[in-house]
């Protein structure tokens, strides 16, 4: 008979951790259609041994293996599978799996009583602490992926080094490189590696608030240009200037995940009961830092909008610039939409649409013709009150004439008496 199976699930609302068996992982993942990374669950055994609480699971890591994803919609449907199992601490989801005679496409069984990793706290946070790890060298791909793809429309701005905070950040992108290069061949992250990146944080932060204030001088310039030459002017230098910033912004949000990955390796390493506590303000210094950048990019596609709409409204009186304000403001508006993808920011727009030449006149001509119209209307009204005074006043007029004439009459007829 085949022995049963057992995995242990981990979900962090980003990602899936399978945890079990090397055998037992590879089957689940085949069963539901998933790929995933390796884990690297051995570091935890180093990482929490030598008499801590965590030495009871220590024959249980070195006998697993570990595999994560990021939660697609593919994984997130056998994320479904999980029971609504809530750690108190870390508020992860988790449960274990147990596919009775080897078969896991089939009869999925929860276990009652949680597998060693879910018992130990310190095991547990210690693979939160690698899920973290991994969710951010998956953005990190997402960014060279996406970098790959407008490299040759901004590759000129970093190449020039036309401002020294660039030249400081592309200096530190050569060092984290060649750290991540060594952790990768060494396994951690060693006191002369972390001497090497301790101080970058600073300078990529320094170039991101750089990059958002080029953003939102770009903003500002389209809310305060009111003539259509000027503002067909600002419309074209934002097409050209925001996707350069936008790269510089993604290169630092890259840069800040690898000092992420950094940073928690040299925690596991030297302090492994803070893991989870670090692993934590991470994630809240990245969620800020996505809102600075948002409200950024959100003000700018504002600003687009508006340009756009002011265009619009005036293409009669100038039918090439309007058009090309219309035009470079959805180019830089699904410059923006692309970026804040990559980086997780959901945001919605429709791109505006040219209002054509010919349109805006026949909307001027029926706008005319109907103000004429009411001031056809106004005037007859007018003028019919105006003739109803008028006779009014001639027949008042009329009546006291007749009326002199008559006294006029009488009193020369007296006068012929007498």
């Amino acid at each position: 008979m085949t022995e049963d199976l057992e995995v242990e699930l981990i979900s962090d609302g980003a990602g899936l951790a399978v945890i079990g068996e090397e055998r037992a992982v590879e089957m689940f993942l085949t069963s539901q259609g998933l790929e995933g990374r390796d884990l690297g669950i051995q570091r935890l055994g180093k990482a929490f041994g030598g008499g801590s609480a965590a030495l009871q699971a220590g024959s249980e890591i070195a006998a697993n293996s570990g595999r994560w994803m990021k939660l697609t919609e593919e994984s997130w449907k056998a994320a479904q599978h999980l029971p609504k199992v809530t750690n108190s601490t870390s508020g992860h989801v988790h449960a274990t799996l147990r596919a009775p005679n080897g078969q896991f496409a089939k009869n999925l069984q929860f276990l009652k009583s949680p597998g060693a990793m879910l018992t130990n706290p310190a095991m547990l946070a210690g693979a939160a602490g690698l899920m973290a790890q991994l969710a951010m060298q998956q953005t990190m791909d997402e960014i060279t992926d996406y970098l790959a793809v407008i490299d040759a429309k901004v590759d000129a701005v970093l190449r020039a080094q036309k401002d020294a905070v660039l030249a400081d950040m592309i200096g530190v992108e050569l060092i984290l490189e060649e750290a991540m290069t060594v952790r990768t061949e060494v396994g951690r992250v060693s006191e002369i590696t972390w001497s090497k990146v301790q101080g970058t944080s600073m300078t990529v932060a320094r170039t991101q608030a750089y990059a958002l204030r080029q953003l939102d001088a770009l903003a500002e310039r389209l809310e305060s240009t009111a003539k259509i030459g000027d503002l067909a002017e600002a419309a074209k230098a934002a097409e050209k200037q925001a996707q350069e910033w936008l790269a510089v912004l993604a290169h630092c949000f890259s840069l800040q995940e690898a000092i992420g990955v950094l940073e928690l390796d040299r925690v596991l390493d030297s302090s492994p009961d803070e893991l989870d506590r670090h692993r934590i303000a991470l994630r809240t210094a990245r969620a800020k830092r996505l809102t600075l950048i948002s409200q950024s990019t959100g003000q700018l596609m504002s600003r687009l909008d508006s340009a756009a709409s002011a265009a619009n409204s005036k293409v009669l009186l100038h039918p090439t610039m309007s058009p090309a304000v219309v035009r470079s403001s959805n180019e830089v508006a699904g410059a923006v939409t692309e970026f804040d993808a990559r980086l997780g920011i959901e945001r919605e727009r429709d791109s505006v649409e040219t209002k054509r030449w010919k349109h805006a006149a026949v909307e001027t001509r029926d706008s005319m013709i109907k103000a004429g119209t009411e001031g056809i209307d106004v005037a007859a009204r007018v003028g019919g009150e105006a003739f109803d005074h008028a006779k009014g006043v001639a027949s008042k007029l009329s009546g006291q004439l007749a009326g002199g004439l008559k006294r006029i009459r009488r009193e020369s007829s007296k006068d012929g008496e007498r």
